[in-house]
């Protein structure tokens, strides 16, 4: 399995046909050969959750029987040609699945992956259905969470991106290695109390979290690729 994230910006002028296209890609996507999951999302303006949408980005997160398959959706599909023609910045990161757990829509999209003894650079998807009566207690600790994660060592990049505003949220970051993203997740004091709060609180009605190796930046967004040529393509 492959999996794809792009994220896609779209100029100014361009965001009524940005919101149109969430509709649009639907009918494409689902009849995409070779894709088995897929999710059109937008993003949030600090890369991480957010309550406040950036209009002019927008993304698409979908799992591939093979590299073939991506390729031949990258270079022929109505989906592409639509972001070729209206985007005027595009990236994307290839990456395989090592680590999932939960539901997303009630499937496990990326199946039940177990490689062990991986210390390279690293992809984390964490992805949540806030529960409507717990959401003032999520908003109020985002943005500690997230400056720590962009203070934390080992962090390159990270992408807020979501199905719907407010409370089917998404981060999507990427770091040099495991050994970094478990410092942050488990070692850092206040982000374990974080954690601990959304489990004896009962968050979410739906989560998962995933790891992945990345393997291939494709494109730039603001003019630069996100990973620094931390990888070759």
């Amino acid at each position: 399995m492959i999996v794809s994230l792009t994220i896609v910006r779209y100029r100014k002028l361009f965001i009524p046909l940005a919101l149109l296209a969430m509709a649009l890609h639907r009918l494409p996507m689902w009849l995409q050969k070779g894709c088995t999951f897929w999710k059109l999302l937008g993003s949030g303006r600090n890369g991480t959750f957010d309550l406040q949408p950036d209009w002019q980005q927008w993304g698409l997160l979908a799992c591939w029987e093979s590299r073939e398959d991506f390729d031949s959706f990258y270079s022929n599909s109505f989906v592409s040609g639509w972001w070729r023609h209206l985007g005027y910045e595009k990236w994307t990161l290839l990456c395989q699945p090592i680590q999932s757990h939960g539901k997303w829509d009630g499937k496990e999209p990326f199946g039940k992956p177990a490689i062990k003894d991986y210390n390279g650079p690293v992809a984390v998807l964490t992805r949540a259905t806030i529960r409507m009566s717990k959401l003032k207690n999520f908003w109020n600790h985002v943005d500690e969470v997230a400056n720590l994660m962009t203070n934390a060592p080992g962090y390159i990049t990270s992408f807020g991106i979501g199905e719907a505003p407010v409370y089917r949220q998404a981060t999507f970051s990427v770091w040099k290695s495991i050994d970094d993203v478990k410092a942050f997740a488990y070692k850092s004091r206040e982000h374990a109390e974080v954690i601990k709060l959304t489990r004896s609180e009962n968050w979410y009605s739906e989560e998962l979290f995933a790891r992945f190796i990345p393997i291939a930046s494709i494109g730039k967004l603001n003019g630069k690729d996100p990973l620094n040529d931390l990888l070759k393509n």
